[in-house]
């Protein structure tokens, strides 16, 4: 996707998922420029996180401008994680859950706005399936090393067989939330929460992707050109509905 997605936005309007948040601003970057030069709209980092958590993350600095937010993902698998390591050398299949941890979560609800490092609220648990005579040592290094990954956070590798993997770890689920604690007034604590709750992780991300696409579409049809997120979007821009209808049913 580095790769592909500015290439293809030479050619077509797209919605992509680019999820991995260090590298955004240069991957935007990059977009924008080859889209613009082509005439093409472009989003990029549709999905839930980034996407709808960052909305979420976005609305709760707005309306809370005196606060915390906290991330909390899972627990789930990680698809982006789990290809991670099925790129290392050596291994055969692998899935990764990413795992909130309990203690910290109840400290934020608690409304204390704790300071909390990548390590305090979230496990990275890894199941691999290494492949015959690989050197498992250097899989587990690779895995508890790896920058944007797994690097910054308690990561557990466990060793299972192909059976096991398919009979215990194949399916998709995932989730998270997202918490803006904070005061307003003379200190009267608030909180706001957006949570998910994923039997499928791609499916929903998908719902989200083609949601996004019809906005594309209707922007593109205005004459609007380069690469945007979803902070630039308005959500009426994703209903099939008009604006009278949304007014009407749902406001």
């Amino acid at each position: 996707l580095p790769l592909q997605g500015p290439e293809l936005s030479r050619l077509f309007n797209t919605v992509d998922s680019f999820d991995t948040h260090a590298k955004i601003p240069e991957y935007f970057r990059q977009v924008d420029e080859s889209s613009r030069a082509a005439g093409k709209l472009s989003l990029v980092s549709a999905g839930w996180d980034p996407g709808l958590f960052s909305l979420a993350r976005l609305l709760g600095r707005c309306v809370l401008p005196s606060g915390h937010d906290y991330t909390f993902w899972g627990k789930g698998v990680s698809q982006g994680h789990s290809d991670a390591i099925r790129k290392i050398a050596g291994v055969k299949n692998a899935v990764q859950y990413t795992i909130p941890v309990e203690s910290a979560l109840q400290r934020v609800r608690s409304g204390k706005n704790p300071e909390l490092s990548t390590s305090e609220k979230h496990i990275r648990e890894c199941y691999v399936v290494a492949e015959e005579g690989a050197d498992r040592e250097a899989i587990e290094k690779a895995i508890v090393t790896m920058p944007d990954y797994f690097k910054d956070y308690k990561t557990t590798v466990n060793f299972i067989s192909e059976e096991e993997l398919k009979a215990r770890h194949s399916g998709m689920p995932h989730g998270g939330l997202v918490i803006r604690t904070g005061t307003t007034g003379n200190g009267t604590g608030q909180r706001m929460e957006f949570s998910l709750d994923l039997e499928s992780n791609p499916e929903f991300t998908a719902s989200v992707i083609l949601a996004y696409a019809r906005a594309i579409a209707r922007m593109a049809k205005e004459g609007q050109t380069g690469a945007r997120t979803v902070f630039d979007i308005p959500f009426g821009l994703l209903s099939p509905e008009s604006p009278e209808e949304l007014r009407k049913i749902i406001l």
